[in-house]
């Protein structure tokens, strides 16, 4: 399969396609441990865990533009690089903490907080290390490519993640994810990228952030994009931020039966990947996009509308893979669409302010679903999450922007 992909015969696209797997396979771990250990040793709340979620994406409305102006001033490549580093040091604070008989809360904060910081900078600079790799025509390919690397780890890990939870507990499960981190770097070393830096002197930091937010709000498609994104975080956040207590305490999956229920995400995903490209091409990109934010309402109302008459592991498992197959349509689509709209300059800063943008309503939406979850009950929280991602999908596919990009724009600028 990959000797016929043309991504693959790109000198250095097979090493970054295998660190994501890699760093994939981590990341499941990490998704689930982190909870976890939440929810079971530390019999976190609905609020706490809203809170744990919030305090994740806040480093991205306090650092996103910044990060945008200190990318466009250096090489993407090596922050990525030590971005992977930096995640892998914070996880293992909690095995240590928890050997050490101080786990807690606040620390879950902190691990939290410091993770969102990494990925704030490091994560625009891996999607701008994959637009420099392989070229803007290939991009919505590459993203799909990428996103069948995620959805293996989506595939494997999980099954891996509740082995080890099981053998060591969600705490010492993290020490794996540290471990494959380093791995994830270990392959990254191979990959040359040339890339120009700007030779003029830099200018003030405030007027080039400046720049990159004057650059968004004058673009309509970007604009459109951001508001679609922020819409769907904010309501998406109310149901990711509690799921997981959703699965042990309302439907009594245990530690390992809830690990082995996130197959489905990555069943999901390479589903999503494989068609994704075609089903740009048919329905048109800005449709697919829209079709991807429908189909993650449909997973949070499903569970609600079948629970009682289907198993609870195979329930929330449809509910993961649906959730999966539209947000990897969404994302395959929105980050392809945004980053071909964008000239080499300014991809670090467009990608910041709109991360930024994207994610402001983010963090209320946790700490919202988190409440209401708590005062009300978890499934109020999935109807929430449910009716408002569908009310976007609905809003956004009467308005004319998206619904009228059918291909990939092109900026003159591009290069």
């Amino acid at each position: 399969m990959f000797r016929s992909n043309p991504l693959f015969q790109i000198p250095g696209y097979s090493r970054l396609w295998l660190s994501l797997l890699v760093s994939g396979l981590g990341g499941q771990i990490t998704m689930l441990a982190l909870p976890l250990t939440s929810v079971v040793l530390l019999q976190a709340s609905p609020t706490q865990m809203g809170l744990l979620t919030a305090l994740e994406l806040l480093p991205f409305v306090l650092f996103s533009l910044p990060g945008g102006v200190f990318l466009d001033r250096r090489r993407k490549f090596p922050v990525y690089v030590v971005g992977e580093l930096a995640m892998g040091a914070l996880l293992l604070l909690i095995p240590v903490a928890w050997w050490l008989g101080h786990l807690s809360m606040p620390l879950m904060y902190l691990v939290a907080f410091g993770l969102g910081c990494v990925y704030t900078v490091a994560g625009s600079a891996a999607q701008i290390v994959l637009t420099q790799l392989v070229g803007r025509d290939n991009l919505v390919r590459a993203h799909a490519q990428n996103a069948l690397a995620t959805s293996l780890a989506e595939v494997t890990g999980p099954g891996m993640a509740g082995v080890l939870i099981r053998i060591l507990g969600a705490p010492l499960a993290l020490v794996t994810d540290a471990c494959l981190l380093v791995g994830s770097v270990l392959l990254l070393r191979g990959i040359r990228i040339e890339e120009q830096l700007p030779t003029a002197a830099p200018r003030a930091f405030t007027a080039e952030l400046l720049e990159g937010l004057h650059f968004v709000r004058n673009h309509r498609i970007l604009m459109e994009l951001a508001a679609v994104l922020g819409c769907w975080q904010f309501f998406a956040q109310m149901a990711l931020s509690i799921q997981i207590l959703y699965a042990v305490r309302e439907l009594g999956l245990s530690e390992h039966s809830t690990a082995l229920s996130f197959i489905a995400l990555g069943i999901g995903s390479i589903a999503a990947g494989a068609a994704g490209p075609a089903l740009s091409r048919h329905w048109g990109v800005g449709r697919s996009l829209l079709l991807g934010v429908a189909l993650t309402s449909v997973s949070w109302l499903g569970v609600l509308a079948l629970r009682g008459h289907v198993d609870a592991v195979l329930l929330f498992g449809a509910m993961l893979l649906c959730f999966s197959l539209g947000g990897t349509l969404m994302f395959i689509n929105m980050l392809s669409l945004r980053q071909s709209s964008t000239p080499a300059p300014m991809l670090g800063r467009m990608n910041s302010t709109m991360r930024w943008l994207a994610l402001i309503p983010a963090g209320p939406g946790a700490l919202i679903g988190g409440w209401v979850a708590e005062h009300w009950g978890l499934s109020y929280s999935l109807a929430l999450a449910g009716g408002g991602c569908l009310l976007v999908a609905l809003v956004f596919s009467l308005r004319p922007v998206l619904r009228a990009v059918v291909e990939l724009p092109h900026s003159q600028l591009a290069d």
